[in-house]
């Protein structure tokens, strides 16, 4: 999987630098069960760009930005856009679906700036209702034989086992993406 930001987005940014909201654990734990997994790849990606900012941001200058701001995930001038409000110390991050606050600086420098927020900024791009589930098949009739019964129940048990696996490596690897994201940041703005 990419990480969601391109070679062209972190060159085009470069220029001016980024500033990036790092969720921390407990953040993370806020979320739905299997949130992650009910996501597509591709809003994955875009998950990783809402909290990534194409400008650096000093922690004194949050009250100079315009709102709405651009995200990284903006591919309009009306999409994945946040709205930040700073009074004197406090800055609060608002998608229309979550209303996060900044916690604290974990990096900053003249170019790149990373700061702890308390929630997982969701766009509210997200709320936006599905496509309807295709009409379920049907099923087959459960069958009277009590040895096929219980093959039934190992097969399902093995398959719950399967995807509590699955949701654990999801979150790893959302975990990790945002590490390796931050890291490919650093990296480019030293």
């Amino acid at each position: 999987m990419s990480f969601g930001i391109s070679n062209d987005a972190l060159v085009t940014t470069k220029s001016g630098g980024l500033t990036i909201f790092a969720p921390d654990d407990g953040a993370f734990s806020q979320l739905k069960a299997g949130y992650f997994n009910s996501l597509a790849e591709r809003q994955q990606k875009e998950l990783i760009q809402f909290h990534v900012l194409p400008v650096y941001v000093s922690s004194s200058n949050f009250d100079s930005l315009s709102n709405p701001v651009l995200t990284l995930a903006s591919d309009s001038p009306s999409g994945y856009q946040i709205n930040v409000t700073a009074y004197g110390n406090s800055v609060n991050i608002s998608t229309g679906m979550v209303n996060a606050t900044l916690t604290g600086i974990v990096y900053s420098d003249k170019t790149l700036a990373i700061y702890h927020v308390d929630k997982v900024l969701i766009p509210l791009d997200f709320s936006k209702p599905k496509p309807p589930a295709p009409a379920p098949t049907l099923a087959k009739a459960p069958k009277a034989d009590k040895e096929n019964s219980s093959a039934e129940d190992d097969d399902q048990g093995e398959t719950k086992k399967a995807t509590s696996g699955a949701t654990s490596i999801n979150l790893v690897t959302i975990h990790g993406t945002m590490l390796v994201c931050l890291l490919v940041a650093l990296t480019m703005c030293s």
